[in-house]
């Protein structure tokens, strides 16, 4: 085959493709070499921006908060040029102080130990308070001893008197009681809480909640074990289970947002009488009050489904029996679910590490305010022009990586299944998935990589447009808009198709051993001939197995209610549920997909079967009776017009018509 890059192969049905058909695992060479390449200098790229990141930002900062001099709260920081009051170790301040709540904006702020737990209204008070707890709430260095002769105003270096009994709100000192304060006062803490970013408050809420998340990941790593568990061992009921589980899934993951959105509205409308409604609190309500009722719209519409779909159940259960007896020969592929999740953990966590310190990358400049003097150490943060860029490289990676994993899973189990298919005596297979890790990084990455990055292509624009669509909701233009929907629903169809060709392709790379563009031909033209077969043995495969992950991921979501529900530091607490839950889907995606991927690469193989050979002395078929009474299910219609023609031929053949195999198995039970 050679380092081969071209879309150009041996001529379908040529004695050429019937020898490499025989010999599936010879006569290989290292395809797409030029993709391989490719991606190894993006991987570089993506070291360069980790290794950025990690020196240039700090994630703490955006949990803990800085002070005026530019220290992260809660950490030891190193010395910043500009700022003679920089460099200190505050691992044991985790909270900001601000020495003048009324003028929040231009306070003097502080990292302390603890938020002053009483109202202190003279400098002795003051400095009774930090001799007690050890929390200074002067400038770092003025002497506890020498307070009662500083100065106490808004830009300190002592706060500003009285100062009032606090609490720790998203980890910053705010008082306890507002009523000794003007509505003024009250409503400028509130916009201050709300002034930070989304961005920087949903990235606080994935640093705070980091733990939890993965803990749900892991117990939806449980719940696809356990579909995947009982399809392998009783197929003839798991259809039925997983309905009923998806359909008790979907109710209760239902009934748990109406359950929380009438807990949230309740509580806030007790607060709502006594103090102002931050905006945090007020999108909180709403999010969950859309995310009920689509909840209860998707709901009604999948039992619907269900309901219509019901009769054709059993055909199911047979297609997931054929694809049972070929994992009984390969237990190993079962496991490939595990190493592509572990993979994928490994790098969604490596990913989002780089990412929080990517966004908290940018550089400390004098924050002056007022007079040089007063201010000469103050100090802020902006960000750098071409942060921008590294973040939209490093969500091209994301997605690349990603589907370049997915990619290897599908074409390990894609030659696996060759491997058993085109073997005679099925009993000698052994080590067919080693065999195919083997082949797989010796000879087909290139083209895995390949296939991934077409995805990406794809994928990235469509992400693109949903943003601008978005953006474009409040202006009016309802034409723009409308394009948009129309640009990102076609983007939509292009990404399904190509990923089930890119599926097959892997497949017919793993049977022929051509490059990506060269299989990805021969698996469209097989695809295009067999449309019959495809249609009817995917649309209820499919949607069985589509059924098995919106059940993870709905019991995935309802546990995650309850865990992040009391939680409240966390900004938008439904922000690491929906990440959780897209996650939940991709793991339950990777295990269940082992049945899907084995169907459609044993009716690809079968099809290739079909294509090259006949049934004829030298040209025998590689399928077995079970096979072909499972094809015959979806293809009935066909199959008979096939056994009439064949019925007319002469009956001195010895090894059976062309198509007598099909025509001869057993009568259809669906």
């Amino acid at each position: 085959m050679g380092a081969s890059c071209g879309c150009c192969g041996p001529p379908e049905g040529s004695d050429e493709e019937r020898t490499s058909l025989r010999n599936p695992l010879k006569n290989r060479g290292c395809t797409d070499i030029i993709p391989l390449t490719v991606f190894i200098v993006f991987w570089a790229g993506m070291f360069f921006i980790a290794g950025f990141s990690v020196l240039n930002g700090d994630a703490l900062r955006l949990i803990y908060g800085y002070d005026s001099f530019g220290n992260t709260c809660g950490r030891k920081n190193e010395k910043i040029s500009i700022s003679n009051m920089s460099g200190m170790d505050m691992s044991d301040r985790k909270y900001v102080f601000f020495a003048d709540i009324k003028q929040i904006g231009s306070s003097l702020e502080l990292c302390v130990k603890s938020c002053p737990n009483k109202e202190l209204e003279t400098k002795a008070a003051v400095m009774k308070f930090s001799n007690e707890s050890g929390s200074k709430l002067c400038s770092y260095d003025i002497r506890v001893d020498d307070y009662v002769s500083q100065t106490f105003r808004v830009s300190g270096p002592c706060p500003a008197l009285p100062v009032y009994a606090s609490t720790d709100i998203l980890m910053r000192c705010i008082p306890s009681s507002f009523s000794k304060l003007g509505k003024k006062v009250v409503n400028n803490v509130a916009g201050f809480l709300n002034a930070g970013s989304l961005f920087e408050q949903v990235l606080a809420d994935l640093m705070l909640s980091w733990k939890l998340m993965i803990v749900l990941c892991l117990i939806a790593l449980g719940f696809s074990v356990l579909i995947v568990l009982l399809i392998r061992f009783i197929a003839a009921i798991v259809v039925w289970v997983i309905m009923i589980f998806v359909v008790l899934a979907s109710i209760a993951g239902t009934a748990f947002l109406w359950w929380t959105y009438h807990d949230y509205k309740m509580d806030m409308d007790k607060q709502a009488t006594i103090i102002p409604l931050l905006n945090i609190e007020i999108a909180s309500e709403k999010s969950f009050l859309v995310y009920a009722i689509i909840a209860t719209i998707l709901t009604a519409i999948l039992l619907l489904i269900i309901f219509i779909m019901r009769k054709r159940v059993a055909l199911a259960v047979a297609l997931f029996g054929e694809a049972g007896k070929c994992i009984i020969k390969m237990p190993f592929l079962l496991v490939q679910p595990v190493w592509t999740f572990l993979a994928l953990i490994i790098f969604w966590v490596y990913w989002v590490a780089v990412f929080l310190y990517l966004s908290t990358g940018g550089d400390p400049v004098p924050d002056h305010k007022g007079d040089n003097e007063t201010y000469k150490d103050w100090v802020k943060y902006e960000d750098k022009p071409k942060l921008r860029y590294m973040w939209w490289y490093h969500v091209i990676g994301l997605i690349w990586t990603s589907e370049f994993m997915l990619a290897c899973q599908q074409m390990v189990i894609s030659g696996a299944v060759a491997t058993w298919y085109f073997t005679r005596d099925k009993n000698e297979v052994s080590c067919a998935v080693g065999g195919s890790i083997c082949r797989l990084i010796m000879h087909h990455m290139g083209s895995v990589i390949f296939g991934s990055f077409i995805i990406t292509l794809v994928k990235l624009p469509r992400w693109i447009l949903m943003y601008t669509q978005k953006k474009l909701k409040g202006s009016g233009n309802e034409c723009a808009q409308f394009v948009a929907k129309c640009c990102i629903c076609c983007l939509w169809c292009l990404e399904r198709c190509l990923k089930f060709l890119n599926q097959n392709a892997y497949t017919v790379v793993a049977i022929e051993g051509n490059n990506f563009c060269t299989s990805a031909r021969k698996a469209f033209m097989t695809l295009v001939n067999n449309a019959l077969r495809v249609v009817a043995i995917n649309s209820i495969g499919s949607f069985v197995l589509f059924l098995g992950k919106i059940s993870v991921m709905a019991a995935t979501a309802a546990v995650g209610v309850l865990l992040f529900r009391g939680n409240k530091d966390l900004h938008y607490f439904f922000i690491p549920v929906l990440i959780v839950c897209i996650f939940a889907y991709f793991i339950a995606h990777c295990f269940l997909s082992v049945y899907e991927m084995v169907i459609d690469a044993l009716l690809l193989c079968f099809c290739e079967d079909v294509n090259i050979n006949d049934g004829t002395p030298g040209k025998e078929y590689y399928m077995d009776k079970s096979l072909m009474e499972f094809v015959k299910n979806s293809s009935q219609a066909l199959d008979n017009l096939e056994a009439s023609k064949q019925a007319e031929k002469s009956r001195d053949k010895t090894d059976g018509d062309e198509s007598a195999p099909i025509a001869a198995a057993p009568e259809n039970k669906y």
